[in-house]
């Protein structure tokens, strides 16, 4: 039962400039959240691999500076140890205290006498470069020499071993003169353990970062969402405002034409009286009308995109304003054979008596207009479920449900339906619905008609004054 026109003799193309500009667009806006979403997913990636950086340096460093801590204050153990016992009393050759290879913890010690050779025999092969005469140079000068360095071990096989050491050397000086004493830490286990440190932060930042990356993607795809919303919005809303344009130029062209023949045949005829050239006037006439009511309501839908319409919401009585509205079609549904029946109930709400009494008059005029001669157009006002409801039913074919999700949009008609309107009262007619807190639904009558449905949200009664 949706609102009809006349056939058009032509119909409007597609401007394939327009739709290439569209997709375009879109791709562009595509092509701009993808953008967005993967500079976001690299600045998640990349600051936990920062804070995670940050992290496992401040973590190396502290079990590094922990573990030299311990290892050096075990060499100034066994270093303090020695150089008390050689204050004491000098050693000479063949003192035992001179076998002082091994030590607790991983250590050995070399005693250095005043002239640079090694006093006491080792129980194994000093590494090469041991004792260290430039670190004793160090100390002589300082007191102390702490240095971290690898030295070669000779091993079993013919095999040479490198192995990380920290190596300590404390000057003494005694009446026989300055010894030095070296005492080398193996570190083997400590840089084992900042191996392994150095291992599980690398596996596991990457682990992290993986993760971090995947949920990065996650939230990115939903933080866009609106934003792709908002696009897919707009592109519809221009889409909509084109096609809007567009049937609007093929409506206006309908009447123009008509009031041009008719012109053109005025023209032609100027010098017979104005009776026998009186059709051409009426048909100007009628186009006129038909082209001023669609330039209004064009108008209306173009202010209220816009947000220029504003509505003047007062308390009212809903009943009277719908049977006034269909009281002023009566002279139209007795012309067309069709009895508008009223069935009214005390109803109240708040809103814009004027455009609720347009939205009546659009819907009664609709189904007069796609009811048969004979047939009647019922309205009826109710108070129910918390809702102010307005019920326009009708005898004509009724709307196919695959065509009522476009009854309300705008110049569209369905197939078949009979000639006269805009197009557009139906839009009118909800934006007018949903601009009142409102809403409007088509459905089947149980005369297989047409059955629109307005509900308005219920107000306390008004105070009307007799």
């Amino acid at each position: 039962m949706p609102e009809t026109a006349e056939p058009m003799a032509a119909t409007s193309k597609p401007d394939l400039s327009l739709d290439t500009a569209e997709r375009q667009a879109s791709e562009s806006d595509a092509q701009l959240v993808r953008a967005v979403r993967w500079r976001l997913v690299a600045w998640s990636g990349g600051s936990t691999l920062v804070v995670l950086l940050v992290l496992g340096v401040a973590l190396y460093l502290s079990v590094a500076s922990s573990l030299a801590s311990s290892g050096l204050a075990l060499l100034d153990s066994r270093a303090s140890d020695i150089v008390g016992s050689i204050t004491r009393q000098p050693p000479e050759p063949g003192d035992p205290r001179t076998d002082l290879t091994f030590g607790g913890g991983g250590t050995f010690a070399i005693l250095i006498a005043p002239d640079g050779t090694t006093v006491g025999p080792p129980r194994f092969p000093l590494p090469e470069g041991l004792p260290d005469q430039d670190a004793a140079m160090a100390a002589s000068q300082s007191g102390r020499d702490v240095r971290v360095r690898t030295v070669t071990f000779a091993a079993p096989g013919n095999r040479d071993v490198a192995v990380p050491v920290r190596q300590l050397t404390v000057a003494s000086q005694v009446q026989a003169g300055q010894f030095f004493v070296q005492v080398i830490q193996d570190r083997t286990a400590e840089v084992r353990t900042l191996d392994s440190i150095v291992l599980v932060l690398v596996l596991g930042g990457l682990v992290v970062v993986i993760v971090a990356v995947g949920f990065g993607a996650v939230y990115a795809r939903r933080a866009l969402v609106p934003i792709r919303e908002s696009l897919g919005a707009q592109r519809a809303a221009l889409r909509r405002q084109r096609e809007f344009a567009a049937d609007a130029s093929h409506e206006l062209r309908t009447p123009l034409t008509v009031i041009r023949s008719s012109v053109d045949h005025l023209r032609r005829n100027a010098d017979r009286p104005v009776r026998e050239v009186g059709d051409a006037l009426v048909d100007i006439d009628d186009e006129v009308e038909q082209l001023t009511g669609l330039v209004e309501d064009l108008l209306l839908l173009a202010r209220s995109d816009s947000g220029a319409v504003t509505l003047e919401k007062v308390p009212l009585h809903l009943d009277d304003v719908a049977a006034d509205a269909a009281a002023a079609l009566a002279q139209p549904a007795a012309a067309a054979g069709v009895r508008v029946e009223v069935d009214p109930e005390p109803t109240t709400a708040v809103g814009d008596p004027a455009r609720l009494r347009q939205l009546v008059m659009i819907l009664v005029d609709n189904a007069i207009r796609h009811s048969p001669r004979g047939g009647a157009v019922r309205v009826v006002i109710r108070p129910e479920s918390g809702a102010a409801s307005v019920t326009v039913e009708d005898a004509g074919p009724g709307v196919r449900l695959e065509d009522r999700p476009r009854v309300f949009d705008r110049f569209w008609r369905a197939p078949g339906a009979p000639a006269g309107g805009t197009g557009l009262g139906l839009a009118i007619a909800k934006w007018i619905a949903e601009h009142h807190d409102g809403s409007i639904s088509v459905d089947q009558s149980a005369a297989g008609g047409a059955r629109f449905e307005v509900r308005l949200p219920v107000r306390p009664a008004p105070e009307v004054t007799a």
